[in-house]
């Protein structure tokens, strides 16, 4: 079924789409490895490099750094690493450290102090008790690309339904949580469905957005329409379709493969003449929980033929897939070779699992998620 309407598009091909990252953090103390309130100063310190693009999160054990948008695979490895760089330098200062993972390993000290600026302020009293459950600091990692109308990012939004939970389980990086082993590659999901919206995005059109967005606000679900929190919506801010579908991955060759493929799929979803199989509301939500069950051990529906099939080898097939459009960009080899690298070494729910086969504490869990996340801003060079 093909989804789109319009023309059929020019003979050459359109403009290539620049693409950006938001990472989200966690601040854990040397010793303790807990959660500690110190962004603050983190954020302050880093902005001397980094500038806006240090960010403060909803809870003052979290931070974020965003890169720049950028055209190339290079550009955007080395604007991973300049941000995780200039934030556990200042992390390093404050004296505590940085960690990516979806949710906090060991249990955190409650209640959580949330980051004192209005508008985080106004939105915990909005959902009052969940910004301080078990697990609400929650960690992802957020794709942007564009530059898209608000039409084209609806219409992107719409196509990629599908592929999303195929993109969830290779970046599940949550099996504990405050403490437990929750028996899930991802628990970050889990937590977040307490929040409103949270979930699949709804396939809409212009008005339909506007009108979804306006009666939202006006019945007090959301603060404003900053309070999306579907896996895929329009920026606000920026021209761009927001995919936040990724737990915070403590490697960078799996945020850079995250991009690389959410980028060549945009680009072969944008022509028109691609057909797409849509999958209905119910069995994608039931594919977003085998994905963030299993992870990379999930079987879940193939986007093009609907038959269940391993992630293991659906990841492959999305690289072929796609191949045309990582041709354009140079990134087919990239994209190939870190697809390989994953599915030898694992995803980040199964390093944090051996981590604790190893160790046998769940501390040092919190070490090696800390020694992983600054040995990935310590790669800069591209492949």
């Amino acid at each position: 079924m093909n989804t789109s309407t319009g023309p059929p598009p020019p003979d050459r091909p359109p403009p290539l789409l620049r693409f950006g990252v938001e990472e989200e953090f966690l601040l854990t103390g040397p010793r303790s490895r807990v959660t500690v309130p110190a962004a603050e100063a983190v954020v302050a310190d880093a902005a001397r490099a980094l500038g806006p693009r240090a960010q403060h999160e909803f809870l003052a054990t979290q931070v974020e750094g965003c890169t720049r948008p950028v055209a190339t695979a290079a550009e955007l490895r080395a604007e991973l690493a300049d941000a995780r760089g200039a934030l556990l330098s200042a992390a390093e200062r404050a004296g505590c450290r940085l960690a990516a993972t979806g949710t906090p390993v060991l249990p955190s000290r409650h209640p959580l102090t949330v980051t004192p600026k209005p508008r985080y302020l106004r939105l915990a009293d909005r959902v009052d008790g969940v910004a301080d459950q078990v697990g609400a600091e929650l960690c992802g990692c957020h794709v942007h690309l564009g530059d898209l109308t608000l039409r084209q990012a609806l219409a992107l939004s719409a196509r990629m339904r599908g592929w999303l939970p195929l993109f969830q389980a290779f970046c599940a990086n949550s099996p504990f949580c405050e403490g437990i082993d929750r028996g899930t590659a991802s628990v970050r999901p889990e937590r977040y469905a307490r929040w409103p919206t949270f979930g699949p995005a709804p396939v809409l059109d212009e008005p339909g957005y506007r009108a979804a967005l306006d009666r939202l606000v006006a019945d007090g679900v959301i603060l404003d329409r900053r309070m999306l929190y579907w896996y895929a919506r329009p920026s606000e801010h920026l021209p761009t379709l927001e995919v936040r579908i990724a737990d915070s991955c403590a490697e960078s060759d799996t945020v850079l493969l995250l991009a690389v493929l959410l980028r060549a799929l945009a680009h072969t979803l944008l022509d028109p003449r691609v057909r797409v199989r849509p999958l209905p509301d119910v069995p994608l939500r039931l594919a977003h929980r085998r994905a963030v069950s299993a992870g990379l051990g999930a079987r879940l529906p193939d986007p093009l033929t609907g038959a269940l099939r391993p992630v293991r080898r659906l990841l492959p097939d999305l690289v072929e897939f796609t191949a045309p459009a990582l041709l354009r960009t140079r990134e087919l080899g990239l994209a190939r070779q870190l697809t390989t690298r994953l599915l030898t070494t694992g995803g980040g729910a199964d390093h944090q699992r051996a981590a604790l086969a190893r160790h046998g504490r769940l501390a040092a869990v919190v070490d090696d998620l800390t020694h992983r996340t600054a040995a990935a801003a310590a790669t800069a060079a591209p492949y």
